[in-house]
């Protein structure tokens, strides 16, 4: 496979491309089309045989399975029809980063209004529809404006523009993208295969311990018999609701909010900044081994937690929750991945609302935990920290993977770089 660099480019609305690339709407190129959703009164729609693609299953490049499924009598009293293996899915609309993700179905499947489907022509292929689009992800995501709520539509996807090279370039363009995303593949799958070890290795030692032969049953179930359960609100130093202040860009100090609470660790992905006086500070500095707890966020993701320990200084946002540990009792890494391993028992202290769900101070404290021996609580940490370094090493190389294909995506689709031709 030989490249070379494009010297001869020409203007187009998608940027500058090669002379001999054509530039088309999808609309042009693509047969474009929406589902439809079964209604939910009658349950002899759903559970059947037919792959039923909703906005939320697009997560990866190719689609060969769904959450849901539906039946016959569910395409024939809907709008919900059969699209053949071949086609790019879009999310019209969904939470969070979902809207405007792009997958190509491997296997046929219906789909619901939150999804289009794109049926190319002979001269688009699939695979390079979609690399094209997730390229552009931001871009299309923009095209219905940050607050409009209602998402791409069908006349929004048919309107975008595509820079097509000859099918053959296509190709290899796919062939070299290809090869990034199956490395990339086989990534997840080590990640996949370590968080697995990790969810049995944190049962283990959070429920029945190292070497523990007499077990004794409790209000949260069997544990060692020289364990104990106690409340939260003892095994605490303090408990503190965060700030409720307006940060930016600049400022004296870091703050950090909700989402910067990733795999156990309080970490700004994005920082912000706040400006306080000196006393208000002092009442709110986080010190290491503090952990943070968010209170509010959508059911799925209250009670998300991290422990803190960074150089430097910061303080914590409102939505979230200090705990810090009386140290002679409770090990600060040892509750912070018993709280995140007892996270479906936490949400049961849960108030819910539209689209939020929170759990106040008051009940947080209320909530039962073990108590093992410190030497114990240590050990184990140390050994869920272990599977937590060999994570953050496989999530670091897949990042640096999707980073190279980032990169050649920018070479090769805009046709910077082409690939020789045979």
């Amino acid at each position: 496979m030989i490249f070379y660099l494009e010297t001869a480019f020409e203007d187009a609305s998608t940027g500058k491309i090669p002379k001999d690339w054509k530039v088309n709407r999808i609309g042009d190129v693509c047969k474009v089309v929406t589902g439809g959703t079964p209604s939910t009164k009658h349950l002899e729609y759903f559970g059947g045989n037919i792959k039923w693609l909703k906005s939320g299953d697009i997560k990866k490049a190719h689609l060969y399975c769904t959450e849901e499924t539906i039946t016959q009598l569910g395409i024939e009293n809907s709008n919900a029809k059969i699209h053949p293996a071949g086609t790019v899915a879009i999310a019209l609309s969904g939470r969070g980063q979902t809207r405007g993700r792009t997958a190509v179905i491997k296997e046929p499947m219906a789909c619901s209004q939150s999804v289009a489907i794109m049926i190319p022509s002979t001269e688009l292929l699939p695979e390079y529809l979609h690399y094209n689009l997730s390229n552009r992800y931001l871009e299309i995501r923009n095209l219905t404006g940050d607050l409009d709520r209602s998402g791409l539509n069908l006349s929004i996807v048919n309107d975008i523009k595509i820079p097509i090279p000859e099918v053959g370039e296509q190709n290899k363009i796919n062939e070299v993208l290809g090869v990034v995303d199956s490395a990339i593949e086989l990534a997840d799958r080590v990640i996949a295969r370590t968080e697995r070890l990790k969810k049995g290795l944190m049962q283990q030692l959070l429920t029945r311990g190292i070497r523990h032969t007499e077990y004794k049953d409790t209000p949260i179930g069997k544990i060692p018999a020289k364990w104990q359960t106690m409340k939260l609100r003892d095994v605490l130093e303090l408990c503190q609701y965060g700030l409720s202040v307006k940060f930016g860009n600049k400022g004296k100090y870091r703050i950090l909010k909700m989402d910067d609470i990733e795999n156990g660790v309080a970490f700004p992905d994005n920082a912000k900044y706040v400006d306080l006086d000196e006393k208000t500070f002092t009442h709110f500095q986080l010190e290491k081994g503090d952990i943070l707890f968010n209170r509010t966020n959508s059911y799925e993701l209250v009670g998300r937690t991290g422990i803190f320990t960074l150089d430097g200084d910061y303080t914590f946002a409102s939505y979230l929750i200090r705990l810090r540990p009386k140290k002679e009792l409770v090990d600060p890494q040892f509750l912070t991945f018993y709280l995140i391993y007892s996270n479906d028992r936490l949400r049961q202290l849960a108030t819910r609302a539209v689209h939020q769900a929170n759990i106040n101070a008051t009940n947080l404290q209320s909530f039962t935990i073990i108590i093992p021996s410190l030497s114990e609580q240590k050990k184990a940490a140390e050994i869920i920290v272990t599977l937590d370094r060999k994570l953050e090493l496989e999530r670091n190389e897949k990042a640096k993977l999707e980073s190279i294909k980032q990169g050649l995506m920018d070479l090769l689709l805009t046709g910077k770089v082409r690939i020789k031709v045979d």
